[in-house]
Formats: structure tokens, sequence, C-alpha cells
């Protein structure tokens, strides 16, 4: 952000900031950004399968996501993958590892961060927040390379790399070791 940048608007999960920036020509302008807290997903490995979700939120249709979720403020993402999984799952793991950390846009700050979560074992019950319906499923590893066909598959940042690791050998197994070790 830029630091003569001033915040116009705070929701509960998007902040707005707007500032004035000299353009080409030496005129001005108003520029804005959005700020949001950064999300943690998880892709969690139950011995040879993949743990996905059909969730559902108010005004939604179901969809097909894996465990995630917002960081709370101040919170490590990794903290938050694991409380995330925990919630919606039940699962704990002792095994993670950093798959991805991306920002989506310049105009919005905000990084998302994906886990691994290998060796995955059921140690609770799920905790969901009101405005969740999650009923996880498992997936194998070749239907896991399917998903970027599915219109419900919310995760479309993965969808590239589940797409390179359906077409190119090595990072087919590149994603297989990942994944099982």
């Amino acid at each position: 952000m830029p630091p003569n940048a001033k915040l116009a608007f705070k929701g509960k999960i998007f902040e707005v900031w707007q500032w004035e920036q000299e353009l080409f020509d030496g005129s001005t302008a108003t520029f804005e950004r959005l700020k949001r807290p950064d999300t943690a997903t998880v892709i969690p490995v139950v011995g040879d399968k993949i743990l996905l979700l059909d969730e559902q939120q108010p005004g939604t249709d179901v969809f097909l996501s894996f465990p995630g979720g917002r960081c709370d403020e101040g919170e490590d993402p990794l903290v938050a993958g694991k409380r995330e999984l925990m919630e919606e799952t039940g699962y704990e793991s002792a095994e993670w590892e950093l798959w991805s950390d991306a920002q989506p846009s310049g105009k919005i700050e905000w990084t998302m961060y994906t886990y691994i979560a290998r060796d995955c074992t059921k140690t609770g019950e799920l905790a969901l927040d009101p405005g969740e319906r999650v009923t996880p499923r498992f997936l194998s590893f070749d239907e896991l390379l399917e998903l970027p066909d599915k219109p419900d598959f919310r995760q479309w940042f993965m969808v590239p790399a589940l797409l390179r690791a359906r077409y190119e050998p090595e990072a087919r197994e590149k994603l297989r070791q990942q994944l099982f070790g």
C-alpha cells in the first residue's frame, strides 16, 4: 500500500484504501486498492486419498473446496490452516508443507497460502461456523487431477498446477511426491 493511502471504508472483510497518484501527463487521479485478511487452504492427505469438501454457505449452491478460510487478525497462516482443517474435518496432521503462496491481484492486498497436510488422522469432530455446511469426502490422485473440469470447484488458483500435473509426467510425479511422500 502506498504510504499516502488513506482508509476510505472498513467492512467486515474488506478495507478500501485510496490515494492520489500522479499520471504520466502530470495530472493526478484517485487510485484504490482493497485489503483483506490472508487465507489458508489445506490439501489434506489421508493414506492414499485426498480429503475434499462438499460445501455450502448461505446464498450459494453446494460447491467443491478444500478446507480453509481467513486468517484471524495476527494469526500465522500455518496456524490458521491447522485450525481450519480441524474445524472443517476433525482431522489433524503433524506433517505440513507450504505448497504455494500467491497474491491473486495487484488490486487486492491479500495472500492465499496453500498447504499440504500429510498423514492426517481423525482426532475430533467438525466445529463449523453457523454459515457453513460441509460434507468431507475422499478422492484418489486421479480424481484430484479431474477437479479443473468441475465447474463447482472453488479453488480456481489450483487449476494451472493440477492441469500441469494431468498433462506433464514430471509435474504429475512431483505432485504425487509432494502429496504422498
